[in-house]
């Protein structure tokens, strides 16, 4: 048997948190391993349980979502993908630079809740296509630091630096796979590779990262420094 993805529901409101279970816990390999009210509770429960994966509300008393993400995953390898009501950058922005691998709206349907944390789980990102371009358009004005740091993604290979800018683009692997004419399999070692290089949690620190260093700019199709197709 399968080992089942334990999860977390953290949210301040009783009935979010019930519902979230029921939707959970419908499923054969999910199971609510904890619940907790604010953020001080979440770092508490993540600690006990040694959850899979963490849905977390952005907006609580005391300790907010946002310090509690990242005061979870300094000591927890948990995947935490955060909930709000609020489509708003500033909480976007924040909640994937504490080490966030989602965040999506808690209008999100059921399903797609469902197969998100999955897929969180196997490495990928959950991101809605509204908040993903919000994301790359937060470094549109933002000054370029490469040129004052030494970035590791020096030592992509040309494939590699390929791979992380269709990752910035927003693709998944099967849409990588299509696009350079290659399997799956492939395209998930190479993403595990540029991952391990860069010493990245996910996809989405790997966008963040592939904006930040420079490697790609908006509109831009091929890393800078040119990679073969």
């Amino acid at each position: 048997m399968t080992e089942q993805i334990r999860v977390v529901v953290v949210d301040d409101q009783a009935l979010v948190r019930a519902g979230f279970r029921m939707i959970l816990e419908a499923e054969s390999d999910l199971v609510v391993a904890g619940e907790a009210r604010d953020g001080n509770e979440a770092v508490a429960v993540a600690a006990a349980c040694h959850p899979h994966v963490i849905l977390m509300d952005v907006r609580m008393p005391g300790m907010d979502g946002i310090e509690a993400t990242r005061r979870i995953l300094a000591t927890c390898e948990a995947r935490v993908i955060m909930l709000t009501t609020f489509d708003m950058d500033e909480y976007v922005h924040d909640a994937l630079r504490a080490g966030a691998s989602g965040f999506v709206l808690k209008d999100i349907p059921p399903e797609q809740l469902v197969d998100g944390i999955r897929a969180v789980v196997s490495g990928e990102a959950l991101l809605s296509p509204t908040i993903t371009q919000r994301m790359i358009e937060v470094y549109l004005d933002r000054p370029r630091g490469r040129a004052s740091r030494q970035w590791p993604g020096d030592s992509l290979t040309p494939r590699e630096r390929e791979i992380l800018v269709l990752l910035a683009a927003g693709m998944s692997n099967a849409e990588i796979a299509e696009r350079l004419f290659v399997s799956d399999t492939t395209v998930k070692t190479h993403v595990t590779r540029v991952l391990a290089k860069l010493h990245l949690r996910d996809r989405v620190q790997a966008v963040i990262y592939a904006y930040e260093s420079g490697t790609v700019t908006i509109g831009e199709a091929d890393p800078r420094g040119g990679a073969g197709t």
